[in-house]
Order: C-alpha cells, then sequence, then structure tokens
C-alpha cells in the first residue's frame, strides 16, 4: 500500500496543467509591449525639434520611459520591492538555466541566458512603468489590468495542479505564494492609485507635487550638520545599542530595498528546491539502504562485506540527518547578511559624505567612471547570485562540520566508546594546550629578558631595544629547529582558517575574502564599491542640496526677469538694493566668524580695509 504523501507524488506526476507558464511568459510580451507604447506616446519630450521625417506626425510625443531610477528613487519604495519580488520565479528560472528557447552550441549559452534576461525584464517592465508613470490614472489602469491577468493565470496554475513530485501535498502552492502574495499587492497598490488619481481628476483632491529633486530626509541631514550645537539624543532601547539603530535623516534606495526583497524570496525558493532536490536523493538512498539490508540479511551477517555495508548505512543515516538540522542555521546566516549588508551600506555611505575613503584598499580611492556605472547595474543581480550560492556552500560546510561533531563526539558515546573519545579528545587538548602554552612562553621570555627597560612610568610595553644580546643569539639558534616543525602546523592551521572564513563569508559581498593587494580579482566586492561611489555622487546630501540651491535661485531669477514690471502697479515701499543686502549678510558672516576678517582681502576705495578694522576693534 502506498502512503498518501506518495499517492499524491504519484497523482501528480499525470497531472497535466492547461497553462503553461514558460509559454504564457512569451504570450505576456504582446500586453506589455502595449503598455509601453502607450505610456511612451503619452510622454512629452522636453526638446522638440521640426524633423523632416515622419516622427514629425508624432509632435512632441513619444518618449522614452524607464521602469525605475535606480540611482535617486526614495518613494514608494516597498511597492517598488514588491514589483521585484513578483519576478522571483522567473529569476529562479533563469537562475537554474532552466530557459531553453532555442537549441544552441554550448559556447552561445550566454546569449541565450541574455535573451532570457531580456525577455523577463520586458514581461514584468509594465509593473515598475506603471509605478513610476505621471498619468497616473492611465498607468494605474494598465497595471492593475495586467497585474490582474499574471494573478488569474497563476492561481489556476496552482489550483489545476497544486502537489508535486518530491514534496508532494501543496508543492506548487510552496512555490508561487511569494509571487501570489506580490500580485496581490499590486492590485491593492494600483486599485488605491486609481482611487486617488480619479479624485484628484474629478477636483476632490489637490494633485500631490512632484517628486521633489531635495528629498526631505536629505534636507534634514544638512539641517543636522549645520546645526551648533546638536539635538540631544534619546535614551537608546537595546535593540538600538546591540542590534540596529534607525537613523531618521538616511533612506535606503529603492534599489538597495528592491534588492532585498528579491534576495529573501530567491533565497526561500532556493531553500525549497533544495529540500526537494534531498527529497529525491533520500529516495534514492532508501532504496539502496534497502538493496543493502537484504544483501546483509543474505549473508546472515556474516559477510566480508558487513562491517563495511553497515558503516555505509551509518554514514548514509547521519549525512541524512545532519544536512536536515542544517537547514536552519545555513539559512539564518544568509538572512542575518542580508541585514548586515543594509547596515554596512548606511555606514559606509555615510563614511564616504564625510569624506572618509580609508576603510576602503588604496586601489579603490579612484575608481573607474565607466567601471562604477557598470557596477550598478551588476550589483542587484550579483548581490542575489552571491546569496543563494553562498546558501548552499554554507550549508555544506556546516553539514561537514556537523559530520565531524558526530563521528568524534556524539556516535562514540552511541557505540559505548565514551571513555575512549574521552581520552583521544584529552590528549588532542592537552597536545595543542602544550603548543600553544610553548608559544606564549616564548612570548614571555622575550618580553622578561631580551627587552630593554621602559624609559617611563606611563609607557604601555617596553621599547624595542635588545638587551642580553649573547642569550638571545642562543634563544634564537636552538629554538629556530623546533620552530621549523610550528610552523608546518602554524601553515595548516593558516589553511584551515581561510577555507573556514572564505566560506562562512562568500555570501558577503560587501567585503573582500581575498588578501590585501588582490583586492580587484574580486569582482563582487569591485561591484560592492562602485556601486557606493555612483550613491555617493548621486545622492550626496551636501551636494543635492547645493545643487537644490542653485536651481531654485536660477527658478527665482528667471521668474523675477518675468516680472521685472509688476512692480510698476504697487505702491511705493521700502526696498532694499542687491548690494546692501549682500554687505549686510558679510557683516553677520563676519561678526559669527571672526577669524575669517583677517583673511579678507583689502581693494583700495571700497572701504573694505576701514570695514575691517572696525570689526578687529
Amino acid at each position: 500500500m502506498l502512503s498518501s504523501n506518495a499517492r499524491t507524488r504519484q497523482l501528480n506526476g499525470t497531472c497535466a496543467s492547461s497553462v503553461d507558464m514558460e509559454l504564457f511568459l512569451h504570450y505576456s510580451l504582446i500586453p506589455s509591449l502595449f503598455i509601453i507604447l502607450v505610456l511612451s506616446l503619452l510622454q512629452r519630450r522636453e526638446h522638440h525639434r521640426q524633423r523632416d521625417d515622419a516622427s514629425y506626425l508624432l509632435g512632441n510625443r513619444f518618449r522614452m520611459i524607464i521602469p525605475l531610477d535606480f540611482v535617486g528613487t526614495f518613494r514608494n519604495r516597498w511597492s517598488y520591492g514588491v514589483a521585484f519580488g513578483a519576478t522571483a520565479n522567473k529569476v529562479m528560472f533563469l537562475f537554474s538555466e532552466g530557459y531553453q528557447p532555442l537549441q544552441v552550441p554550448q559556447w552561445a549559452q550566454a546569449f541565450v541566458l541574455l535573451i532570457g534576461g531580456i525577455e523577463v525584464g520586458l514581461s514584468h517592465f509594465p509593473f515598475f512603468a506603471c509605478l513610476s508613470s505621471e498619468f497616473r490614472l492611465v498607468s494605474s489602469i494598465l497595471g492593475f489590468s495586467y497585474s490582474l491577468i499574471w494573478f488569474a493565470v497563476t492561481i489556476l496554475h496552482i489550483t489545476q495542479c497544486p502537489h508535486g513530485q518530491f514534496v508532494g501535498k501543496y508543492e506548487t502552492v510552496m512555490f508561487y505564494w511569494p509571487s501570489l502574495l506580490c500580485l496581490a499587492f499590486l492590485l491593492g497598490r494600483f486599485l488605491y492609485m486609481f482611487v486617488k488619481s480619479l479624485r484628484v481628476h474629478l477636483g476632490w483632491e489637490l494633485q500631490m507635487e512632484e517628486k521633489p529633486f531635495l528629498e526631505a530626509h536629505q534636507a534634514e541631514h544638512v539641517k543636522q550638520l549645520l546645526r551648533k550645537c546638536p539635538l540631544q539624543e534619546r535614551e537608546k532601547s537595546w535593540f538600538q545599542t546591540r542590534i540596529y539603530e534607525w537613523d531618521p535623516y538616511f533612506q535606503f534606495p529603492s534599489r538597495m530595498i528592491g534588492t532585498t526583497v528579491l534576495a529573501f524570496i530567491c533565497l526561500y525558493l532556493f531553500i525549497v528546491i533544495e529540500f526537494c532536490m534531498f527529497v529525491y536523493v533520500r529516495d534514492e538512498l532508501d532504496v539502496f539502504e534497502g538493496e543493502l539490508e537484504s544483501y546483509v540479511a543474505s549473508m546472515n551477517q556474516t559477510g566480508t562485506l558487513t562491517p563495511v555495508l553497515l558503516q555505509v548505512k551509518e554514514l548514509i543515516n547521519v549525512t541524512k540527518g545532519v544536512w536536515v538540522v542544517t537547514i536552519l542555521p545555513a539559512s539564518l546566516t544568509c538572512v542575518s547578511y542580508l541585514f548586515h549588508i543594509l547596515a554596512c551600506y548606511r555606514k559606509q555611505m555615510k563614511r564616504l559624505w564625510a569624506g572618509d575613503k580609508h576603510f576602503l584598499p588604496l586601489k579603490f580611492h579612484n575608481p573607474s567612471s565607466s567601471e562604477s556605472v557598470v557596477a550598478i547595474a551588476r550589483y542587484s543581480g550579483w548581490q542575489i547570485a552571491y546569496i543563494l550560492w553562498g546558501y548552499l556552500i554554507i550549508h555544506v560546510m556546516q553539514s561537514l562540520c556537523g559530520l565531524v561533531i558526530m563521528y568524534s563526539l556524539v556516535l562514540p558515546v552511541i557505540h559505548s566508546q565514551a571513555l575512549e573519545m574521552l581520552r583521544g579528545l584529552g590528549i588532542g587538548i592537552l597536545t595543542i594546550s602544550i603548543v600553544l602554552g610553548l608559544m606564549v612562553l616564548q612570548v614571555w621570555i622575550a618580553a622578561s629578558f631580551f627587552l630593554q627597560p621602559k624609559m617611563g612610568t606611563a609607557d604601555k610595553q617596553k621599547p624595542l631595544a635588545l638587551n642580553n644580546r649573547r642569550a638571545f643569539h642562543n634563544f634564537n639558534y636552538f629554538l629556530f629547529f623546533y620552530n621549523v616543525l610550528l610552523g608546518l602546523g602554524a601553515c595548516l592551521s593558516r589553511l584551515l582558517i581561510s577555507c573556514i572564513l572564505g566560506t562562512w563569508l562568500i555570501a558577503r559581498i560587501d567585503r573582500t575574502i581575498l588578501q590585501s593587494g588582490c583586492e580587484r580579482a574580486d569582482m563582487g566586492f569591485s561591484a560592492w564599491i562602485g556601486m557606493l561611489y555612483v550613491d555617493h555622487y548621486h545622492t550626496n546630501p551636501v551636494l543635492v542640496s547645493f545643487c537644490h540651491i542653485l536651481i531654485t535661485g536660477h527658478r527665482e531669477r528667471r521668474l523675477q526677469q518675468a516680472i521685472k514690471y509688476w512692480y510698476l502697479n504697487q505702491s511705493a515701499g521700502p526696498r532694499t538694493s542687491v548690494r546692501s543686502r549682500t554687505r549686510w549678510l558679510l557683516l553677520q558672516t563676519l561678526i559669527n566668524n571672526p577669524g575669517l576678517v583677517t583673511l579678507r582681502k583689502s581693494r583700495p576705495g571700497h572701504g573694505s580695509q576701514d570695514f575691517t578694522q572696525i570689526l578687529l576693534m
């Protein structure tokens, strides 16, 4: 009799869904291109020139639309993040290289994957374009309709074949519920946009202001820098002190939020796929174990291979248990990395804003501009790939550590070999302790006998000046031969520590695992640095505030030129000349900063020297 789970797998093996998601991806390009065309026609070109070709029929219409600003978008961040999350299943489809629309040679697979990435991007382009479009009423209708199509097709695919061949019941639901949740959120978001824009169109509400050049948090950051006396900090909670402290003057761009959301969903899908593969391998191993048991039973446990087969069976059982147990710590490690990368992004961006580059390797103090532009395009995709591959590598490493613990500590106790295990463990600990003790002893002897006394009572350590040179040379001679053997163990420990740290930090794209001087060989770290520089040059609050002041001043001057005759119709009143206002501001600046008075250049005939003498009195 088959179990219920096995029957479910068998039934779903013959399940044929009427919806082919890969085929639907191809057909979704038709409404996607239609939406892109409509939104492009609604856009107006700022600079229009009369041309002789057929494009003059469009007038100043038809302008290229963008899905989202990958550098300076701080509004609707979570909506963009959820839109990225809706693409998770297709991203994992590309990651597994399951997209094969064309039969090409092996060397041309990169072009096929590029075509697949472009197709996935086009099929999900309307989500982002409708969120970022200025024509809220039309874009909300188009976005809602397109999201509803994807939601309905996904629901139909799940309801027809909800079970799978690996996990069993509700396997398809496990794969598609994150995308369904994201699509449902987008439906609600577009519905809210429609109601809001309709009320504005009917005159029931005022039109919201366009995207400001200077965001509110950037202005608050600059105000905080200009305050003479910083605000008193409130008492921090345990969470803010130990884990994470919120900064009201800093916001992550939409790119970082979208990358994090998509990385979370892709990590979940990757774990589900890994577990499905584990179930498949486990079933095959169960069949293999049954054959081993049949062979041992036929030999009445007297065959020469019986002990080896029993050890193989034990290894299989231990490996399966360790692999399942280490899923949780490996996944939690990668999840903590995602949060930690966000914290490092904020910390390093603030240091770059302050002009501090000491945390960067010297080779990255002046990166190439072209490489930085390419880096911001690479970062999001590479971050997700690093997290997924990092999870797999960390899982394998933790499983190997689990096997070592099982065979060194747990299995000896199960097999009534606890005393032998403790004896071997004690000898190993004693050996390592003696080696470390001899190393510490060398340092103590050097500090006690071979260094001159401190030059002052406030010195923390003795100066690097030799004392007792004859004894020192004999000390070096006799320890030379011992340190050769000790260096072998130090070399092996270096290799072991490098392997452990390298595999443990492989998912961290924000730091390199290579040695100093070889950082450029780490392409992921190079992409991280390039992305930081692009954000630093384009979203620095001080620079953006300065540009905002220039733009505002330019607009005010143009406005004054346009209405320069307006004052003729006004009653006479007090006026202030530009020169008087400038001198007043200069006086106020010099009073607040007396040190600048002596640095002023005196120009004869302008009274600046007499003005400086008055301030110095």
